[in-house]
């Protein structure tokens, strides 16, 4: 990766971060918290002003990425961040269960994770993009983590207003690292054509990238639905609750340990199928093996570090492999379908799971969820798109646009030369980045529309 790179990944994975440490913060505490507010007693409200982030976030995913392929990555997560901070000081200052859930609906109407991956695809080259967003799934994950040991210690100096509060600095304090660090991705030409409903029924259309949101959407209600019951296990071995800590932590950092080779043979080795099918095993294993075994620590440990495994490399791996089968006209559109499946599956994995644990216990939730991950691992075995002879044959060329040259109907001329997949003309810079068959491309055609015949 250049520097231009690293600092681009870098920066952005941070604001993801911030944004998702202010998030996690509150989920160890908040349904303790809750009996001290009014109405706070009704289990289903508690439940409701936890996933109604998630709700919020899926409403508005497609909506939030649609608008950064219009005006630009940078002023929409802007925006977002702001009713983010919004949304947590309202939550801050609640008395009462519905307006914490009022809050929370707000925090996820700042949808900007369609935005930050589509302008991380927008500034990395392809070839490096998965480590990108490897720096993405690593600092979520140690949010995660991070929150797991200090939101018990925080709420027991400022409370439960004062996490909100630091929520809402958090956000202001990514507003700048995105202003300061985070240079805009290039305006784009666009034609009438190139309208919303064209590009988010493009993408509807798209049977590789609707394989991927599902794949998302089934990886994050198996997360969620877990959760739901993996905790009372950990007390049932003998571990108290404000001990987890001491469990979940050692886990998630050996599962980025165990991630990196796997990161590193998707990206470098340019084989992303296969580790994509081999994740998805791993994760339906894991899960078949926990409902099939007791309670003893080291063992559910074990099976936690297999979970994290495969949820990190998948993390990492299936943005960048919608990123880079997206059109690139509709990348922030496409990234917007896949961020709003993937909070669905959080809305629903908490709600399906609870359901299933109550009506039918914890071995039936694991075995939903490995049924599930089967089901995934069959439709991304069909996956042609992402066979490795096409991956490795496709290449990122960049050619100077002549000054008498007419954009406007340049880009959809281009793709219809013979062996150009995708084209993205840039207005500012005047120049065109084609997505070519390598050895199998009219290199004659390009140049002739790219300098005017000269």
């Amino acid at each position: 990766m250049t520097a231009s790179e690293m600092r681009v990944g870098l920066s952005l994975a941070g604001v993801f971060g911030l944004r998702m440490l202010g998030l996690f913060l509150v989920l160890p505490v908040f349904a303790v918290h809750a009996h001290t507010l009014k109405g706070g007693s009704n289990l289903m409200l508690v439940g409701i002003a936890l996933g109604a982030y998630g709700l919020a976030q899926a409403i508005l995913q497609i909506p939030f990425g649609m608008a950064s392929d219009r005006w630009g990555r940078k002023p929409v997560i802007i925006v977002g961040l702001i009713i983010f901070a919004l949304g947590s000081l309202l939550a801050a200052f609640a008395t009462d269960i519905w307006t914490a859930i009022a809050g929370r609906m707000l925090q996820g109407a700042g949808a900007i994770s369609s935005a930050v991956i589509a302008l991380v695809a927008d500034l990395t080259r392809e070839r490096h993009r998965t480590k990108a967003m490897a720096m993405i799934g690593a600092m979520i994950g140690f949010s995660f983590a991070l929150s797991l040991v200090a939101a018990p210690l925080l709420y027991r100096w400022i409370g439960m207003g004062g996490l909100f509060g630091a929520t809402a600095g958090l956000a202001l304090l990514s507003i700048w690292i995105l202003r300061a660090f985070v240079p805009e991705a290039p305006r784009r030409v666009r034609t009438v054509q190139d309208g919303a409903r064209r590009l988010l029924g493009q993408c509807l259309r798209h049977r590789q990238l609707m394989s991927l949101n599902m794949g998302i959407f089934v990886l994050h209600l198996t997360q969620m639905a877990m959760f739901v019951v993996l905790p009372p296990r950990l007390v049932a071995g003998g571990l108290v609750l404000h001990d987890h800590w001491k469990l979940y932590l050692p886990v998630v950092l050996a599962s980025f340990v165990l991630m990196v080779p796997f990161v590193l043979v998707a990206d470098r080795g340019n084989r992303p199928k296969p580790v994509l099918l081999s994740m998805i095993g791993l994760l339906m294993a894991a899960q078949f093996t926990l409902g099939m075994t007791g309670n003893h620590l080291t063992t559910l440990a074990a099976l936690m570090v297999a979970f994290f495994t495969a949820f990190n490399v998948l993390e990492a791996l299936l943005p960048s492999l919608v990123s880079r089968i997206a059109p690139v006209q509709a990348r922030g559109t496409a990234i917007g379908v896949y961020n709003t499946l993937q909070t669905l599956g959080l809305f629903v994995g908490g709600l399906l799971g609870g359901v299933i644990a109550g009506r039918y216990g914890a071995g039936a939730v694991y075995a939903v969820c490995a049924a599930l991950a089967a089901l995934w691992l069959a439709l991304a075995a069909g996956m042609t798109v992402l066979a490795e002879r096409q991956v490795n044959d496709l290449s990122d060329l960049t050619f100077s646009i002549a000054s008498e040259v007419e954009l406007a109907g340049l880009r959809e001329a281009l793709v219809r030369v013979r062996g150009v997949r995708d084209a993205d003309v840039s207005e500012q810079e005047r120049v065109a980045r084609l997505k070519v068959v390598s050895g199998d491309w009219d290199e004659g055609s390009v140049k002739k529309l790219v300098t005017g015949g000269v």
